[in-house]
């Protein structure tokens, strides 16, 4: 059961993780790919109403994003990529693509903004010391997708020593399996799953 205490608004942030075009939108990459995009919609529907609760609630929404250069691209990606036969994959959410740019949502003044270059929100970016500057202890994150940047977010997270949830309904991955056998497995080391409805209700509560 979620308390107001486990995640009251003064110290705690939400993360929306690379809802993005390349992610989720019809006629972008992962559309291309032949991905389900069913489960993606019904996700961002939910994270709207959790970003909307936060701003309601005096938490700070801060929106997440991967933007790739060729310059940065990680050889260890790289190689990774070729030997996957996903060579073209290194391309996702390019800088200066509308791939990159957010789908559905939409950043707010006062809200903050991370631009990352891998999975993890954390890899790379300044993010964990402008939380900490926050005076952040917990983090509600969402977005796409569960099992690659949201997963590598909430891992990094629990190492950064953050109280971790996550929206279950508003993170989606390209099939429900998947989805589901992510979550149970960060439910078991690292981040308490949670419902958008638990989170409104907790920070209307607190």
């Amino acid at each position: 059961m979620l308390s107001p205490q486990d995640i009251p608004p003064s110290r705690t942030a939400l993360l929306v993780i690379d809802i993005q075009n390349d992610f989720g939108a019809p006629g972008f990459a992962m559309a291309h790919a032949g991905m389900a995009l069913e489960p993606v919609e019904s996700a961002i529907s939910h994270a709207e109403t959790l970003i909307a609760a936060a701003r309601k609630a005096g938490v700070t929404p801060w929106f997440v994003r991967v933007v790739t250069r060729p310059e940065t691209d990680s050889r260890a990606l790289k190689r990774f990529m070729a030997r996957s036969g996903m060579a073209e994959g290194i391309a996702i959410c390019r800088a200066g693509t509308p791939g990159m740019d957010y789908y559905r949502v939409v950043p707010a003044a006062g809200d903050r903004q991370v631009e990352k270059l891998l999975y993890s929100a954390f890899a790379g970016t300044d993010l964990e010391a402008r939380l900490h500057a926050d005076g952040i202890e917990s983090l509600v994150l969402c977005g796409l997708t569960t099992d690659c940047c949201v997963d590598a977010t909430a891992r990094d997270a629990f190492h950064r020593d953050f109280d971790v949830f996550i929206a279950g309904d508003a993170c989606a991955a390209f099939d429900v399996t998947t989805h589901e056998n992510a979550l149970a497995i960060l439910s078991t080391h690292c981040a308490t799953p949670v419902t958008t409805r638990d989170i409104v209700t907790a920070w209307n509560a607190g």
